[in-house]
Formats: C-alpha cells, structure tokens, sequence
C-alpha cells in the first residue's frame, strides 16, 4: 500500500516511531506497515482492542469515558490514542474506533469511525462519516485514513 509506503519513508527519514489503538480495523493498520521490509525501523507494536475491556486494559481509557460517551466517540478515540502512545514509547499514534457494519443506529450509523492522533505537542480527533459501503470498505477507507494521519504528523 502506497501510503503504508510513504509513511515508512517518512518516519525512517526523520528518525519517528509510529503506533496504533484499533478497534473496528482489527489490526489492518498495524499490517499496512508491518506488510513492508524494514518497518521495525518505525513500528515496535500496536494495540487491537476489540472490546471495551481491552480498550480499559491495554490503553487505560476510562470507564467513565465508555460509559458517557460510547466506545464510538472522540473522547474514546483520544484515550485510546494517548494510551497507545505511552504503552507503545512511539513518537506519533493513531486510533481508530467506528461502526464499520453492517448495522449501526440512527445515533450511531455504519460507516462512523472516531479518530485520534497523538503525539508529544497533544491530542486531536475527527468523526468521518464513510456511509454504508458494507464493512471491508468501511474498514479500507479507516485504515487508509488512519494511515494519512500518521503521515499528518510527520
């Protein structure tokens, strides 16, 4: 993947270890990278946590956090992002949480995945909307965003 590629590229040249907090990608970002020749240079590991209790364990998001908001949120996505980032000592790290189907809700439809990236300046997060493409497509187009913020931040 060209972007898994370029990120590797990029982080090599200025000397920056990347990571991630997964949720509805199940671990398609950690791939993209870990699927090209030399990416230990950037990548040391990366977090899949698939249930809120893996969310709470491996990244220390709160309870409170899940309980207000939903494990569809920024404000989990944030958490999720600032916990990746100190477990995993990398300069930058993304998280992903969404709703990738089939299914959803009118509060929370297919397609809806939060989004934060972390890094030593703080925390920013995004909703996208990708709309009901089925799930691998849901899961494709978060993966690959979630892969253009990593780039972002280099």
């Amino acid at each position: 993947m060209k972007l898994a590629t370029d990120l590797l590229t990029r982080a090599k040249a200025a000397g920056k270890t990347v990571t991630c907090a997964e949720s509805c990608t199940g671990g398609k970002v950690a791939a993209a990278i870990t699927d090209i020749a030399g990416s230990s240079a950037i990548f040391e590991r990366g977090f899949v946590t698939y249930a809120n209790a893996a969310k709470q364990e491996m990244l220390g998001v709160l309870p409170e956090t899940l309980d207000a908001h939903g494990a569809v949120s920024e404000e989990v996505a944030r958490e999720m992002a600032t916990g990746a980032l100190a477990a995993a000592r990398a300069d930058a790290a993304v998280a992903i949480s969404g709703i990738a189907g089939p299914g959803g809700s009118d509060h929370k439809p297919e397609g809806r995945v939060c989004y934060a990236l972390a890094t030593a300046t703080g925390v920013i997060s995004e909703t996208i909307e990708h709309g009901a493409l089925g799930r691998a497509q849901v899961r494709q187009a978060a993966t690959e965003h979630a892969l253009r913020l990593l780039l972002s931040a280099l």
